[in-house]
């Protein structure tokens, strides 16, 4: 009995460091996006960065699947995705715009938003799966200041946009503002599950795997439009639901004015029978009056 319960013990821990793997796997890539760019190979450090941002949808996904989810798996995925999410892209805007003076400042004040934005999720989350993201998840920004270098490579870039803006001063205002974005409060969707049961299902993972696909052919047309969109989806479709709460419920130039003075009163008829008729009191005079003096 002792013997046939071995395999299964052994089973249950390597099904527990499955999820931690695809944890130090992110790290991996990460930190050798941070090499690549010390050598100057600015686009293989973004696309690292996007094979951490994959490693660490799968974790997630084998922890949930296998039922090994635990409080070390959280806080070890914390610490990757700050290396990975925050530093790494970070120190690829650094290398590319940001090295003279105190320009460094503004990288920094990224990391330092990554770092407070992981905190605040694991506050949040507590073990429980969310509906949506309290403010911009962390390896949207990541993949989305990674990826500039490459979509700065293309054709398209080069004759459209390049002399359009001056792009440094464009990619500190992009660092502040991911980093407000990732501290705030704006709900982002989840990506949902696959789902082949119903044609909604079936139509959202049609385009899901459109979506894989142009990813995949055209990885640097691709990831800087596609997640810089997201980005700007939740922004505007939060602006847009506060205005729409702050509608009146009835259109203020329908009331009327001359109703406001208008005073309702109840009418009671309780003393009236169907058919009768009460003639009014003949009035009454002082006898002084009815003499006429």
């Amino acid at each position: 009995m002792i013997d046939r319960m071995r395999p299964i013990r052994r089973l249950r821990r390597g099904v527990i460091i499955l999820p931690s793997a695809f944890t130090l796997l992110n790290l991996f890539f990460g930190f050798y996006a941070i090499v690549a760019a010390t050598r100057g190979e600015f686009e293989w450090a973004g696309w690292f960065i996007v094979w951490a941002a994959v490693t660490d949808l799968l974790d997630g996904r084998v922890a949930r699947f296998t039922r090994t989810g635990s409080k070390f798996g959280e806080e070890l995925d914390s610490l990757v995705d700050a290396i990975s999410f925050g530093v790494a892209p970070a120190f690829i805007m650094y290398t590319l715009y940001f090295s003279e003076d105190w320009n460094w400042v503004l990288p920094f004040l990224y990391v330092m938003a990554v770092v407070v934005r992981l905190a605040r999720f694991n506050m949040e989350q507590e073990g429980e799966a969310k509906r949506h993201f309290h403010g911009l998840p962390s390896p949207t920004p990541g993949i989305i200041l990674a990826t500039f270098y490459p979509f700065s490579q293309t054709a398209f870039f080069d004759t459209y946009l390049a002399d359009m803006l001056p792009w440094p001063r464009v990619m500190g205002i992009l660092l502040i503002l991911l980093g407000a974005l990732m501290l705030s409060n704006i709900p982002y969707a989840i990506v949902p599950k696959l789902n082949f049961r119903s044609g909604k299902g079936i139509l959202f993972s049609l385009w899901l795997f459109a979506n894989v696909l142009v990813a995949i052919r055209f990885p640097e047309y691709f990831f800087f439009p596609m997640f810089l969109a997201y980005t700007a989806w939740g922004l505007f479709g939060s602006v847009i639901h506060g205005l729409l709460e702050r509608l009146p419920e009835r259109d203020p130039l329908a009331h009327s004015f001359d109703d406001a003075d208008v005073e309702v009163r109840p009418v009671d008829y309780g003393d009236l029978t169907p058919g009768e008729y009460r003639r009014p009191a003949a009035p009454t005079y002082p006898d002084d009056m009815e003499s006429g003096t």
